[in-house]
């Protein structure tokens, strides 16, 4: 359904897999990988949006290099030796081809990000808060040295969190929820009885969830139509 497009980022190019609706027009919406990189799974991701109604568009972050599902130390060193300054430009020149298409519409760009996409969904909602007006971060969000300028942040975030999860434990999602609570940030960060991504069907980690993946998956559809439409 989608198709490989490129697009400026900061005077170099980047690529990315769109999906337009049957439609031929939509509200706007970033799809950010999960650590294997842009795979078929986040592109059927983006697929399945645009079936909802949404013009998504997946950078690939990685520029090409993918890592297979039981190839964990590469996916880490990937992830790891991404340039964070090359990955905030991607990010952001994706953000602003998605806004510059006719078939986008609506009045501002959603996020949803899985893992590692989950935690960049919130570095980009404080990137661009001139564009981006909603975020879904799954099962990833910022930590320590990481975390961004939270004072930035416009957009309204539903995140959802997995318990157990020894990546990005329960108690942190929370106590980062209570934090930006008190900045005056409209934040609700969900936590849920499963295993870190419970959403990937391919089932990479043994944790899909599809009865949870499925309950959420239209609530998910309709946060972004409220916010973006």
């Amino acid at each position: 359904m989608g198709t490989t497009v490129e697009f400026t980022s900061n005077g170099a190019t980047a690529s990315g897999h769109l999906a337009v609706p049957a439609s031929g027009s939509g509200p706007g919406l970033i799809v950010i990988q999960e650590w294997w990189g842009l795979n078929p799974q986040i592109k059927r991701m983006a697929d399945r949006f645009a079936e909802a109604g949404f013009v998504a568009l997946a950078p690939d972050l990685y520029h090409g290099e993918l890592a297979e599902h039981d190839e964990m130390d590469k996916a880490g060193h990937l992830m790891n030796s991404l340039p964070a300054e090359r990955a905030a430009k991607d990010m952001s020149g994706a953000v602003d081809y998605l806004a510059g298409l006719a078939s986008t519409t609506g009045r501002g760009i959603g996020v949803v990000g899985f893992c590692m996409g989950g935690l960049l969904s919130f570095v980009l909602a404080t990137l661009r808060p001139d564009r981006i007006k909603a975020a879904v971060p799954f099962y990833g969000f910022p930590q320590g040295d990481g975390e961004p300028d939270y004072s930035k942040l416009e957009a309204r975030i539903w995140g959802h969190m997995a318990d157990p999860d020894a990546f990005f434990t329960p108690e942190a999602a929370k106590a980062l929820e209570t934090k930006l609570r008190a900045m005056g940030k409209d934040v609700t960060i969900e936590v849920h009885q499963a295993g870190h991504a419970f959403m990937n069907e391919d089932n990479p980690m043994g944790s899909y969830d599809e009865a949870l993946a499925t309950s959420l998956w239209p609530r998910v559809c309709e946060f972004f139509r409220t916010n973006l439409a």
